[in-house]
């Protein structure tokens, strides 16, 4: 006998059902997740209250329809409860790196590290391995002859010590981690890729994202808003990374108190360049000694330097922040990082 849509099947049905019906009610039927709903969700996935196959069949639903910047700052709440970071440890600017980097080295590194050089607590978190031949910063760190830390302890000695810490996401939320190496078993990247950008572990007022695919730009903004999150950049990074192509027109998406604003930041360069070879991470080491002649590079360091230095609010205009992170750079230690 054939129920219909009104009777009941004899197993009550599971409480997590709900959010992958809205989800995946068909053309016209389906909806995207209120902020609220989203959190539920997303709590009961961190709390391992889902099936294997309704997690897989919610994540890959949210991965076609693509989440909304409700959906994305619901997620992020709930993700947020599940790790506990001291409040004691003051971070001026909070920097996420997952995407790893296939056509041109982590430069972004000497950006952050120049910022950490002049007074800016920087603390970056990120995912290793996911994606197959690419160079992640973890793996670059290694090069400068940098440690990631261990645990949120280590990265706040780091953080008072040296004002940079870099912490992978398995350190402190591996839960998190877990749904990001369903990667190859999917076949497709999922939300947790998207949400794992805005987590901002130690509330730093100021946070800065790369991103890939320029329609997440204005959702990551608008996220960022609906979390209060008080001053946050996003912009199409090379790589998805956030790192500033000096080769081409970077728009830059922002939240400052809650307004949301735009900014194009020019090209650097009338050509573009040709990739390397290979990436080969020592120079990383060798560029900061200023043992190496890389235009390319030295752009990639000093124009994201200057739209952190913007976003900051140390400097007022796009050319008083590219001056500053010059000034910085000729200034800089050279010695800090060995060869």
């Amino acid at each position: 006998m054939k129920l219909s849509h009104h009777e009941h099947t004899p197993h009550p049905e599971h409480p997590f059902a709900q959010y992958i019906r809205i989800l995946g009610k068909g053309k016209k039927g389906s909806r995207s997740l209120t902020q609220e709903q989203a959190y539920h969700a997303m709590r009961m996935v961190m709390a391992d209250e889902t099936l294997p196959v309704q997690l897989g069949a919610f994540l890959m639903l949210m991965r076609v329809k693509e989440e909304s910047p409700e959906e994305l700052a619901g997620f992020v709440q709930a993700v947020r409860e599940h790790f506990d970071f001291a409040r004691a440890c003051a971070v001026d600017l909070d920097w996420s790196s997952y995407a790893g980097k296939r056509r041109h080295l982590p430069w972004f590194l000497l950006s952050a590290l120049l910022l950490a050089e002049n007074g800016v607590t920087v603390f970056m978190h990120g995912a290793a391995g996911h994606t197959a031949n690419r160079l992640y910063t973890e793996d670059a760190l290694l090069a400068l002859g940098l440690k990631p830390a261990a645990s949120i302890a280590q990265a706040q000695l780091q953080l008072a010590g040296q004002g940079f810490s870099y912490l992978a996401l398995p350190k402190f939320c591996p839960k998190l981690h877990e749904l990001i190496e369903l990667r190859p078993l999917l076949g497709l990247r999922s939300p947790v890729h998207t949400l794992v950008r805005l987590l901002n572990p130690f509330n730093a007022e100021y946070s800065i994202q790369g991103i890939f695919h320029p329609g997440y730009r204005p959702v990551h903004q608008q996220a960022a808003a609906l979390l209060g999150q008080p001053h946050m950049a996003v912009l199409k990074g090379e790589g998805g990374e956030t790192e500033r192509n000096p080769d081409m027109e970077c728009l830059v998406q922002s939240v400052h108190a809650g307004e949301l604003m735009d900014e194009n930041w020019p090209a650097l360069f009338a050509r573009r360049h040709v990739k390397a070879e290979s990436l080969q991470p020592e120079l990383l080491a060798l560029l900061w000694r200023g043992e190496l002649d890389d235009e390319f590079a030295a752009a990639s360091v000093l124009g994201t330097a200057a739209i952190a230095l913007k976003l900051l609010g140390k400097a007022e205009s796009q050319q008083e922040a590219e001056a500053l992170a010059k000034q910085y750079w000729n200034g800089r230690n050279r010695q800090k990082y060995p060869a």
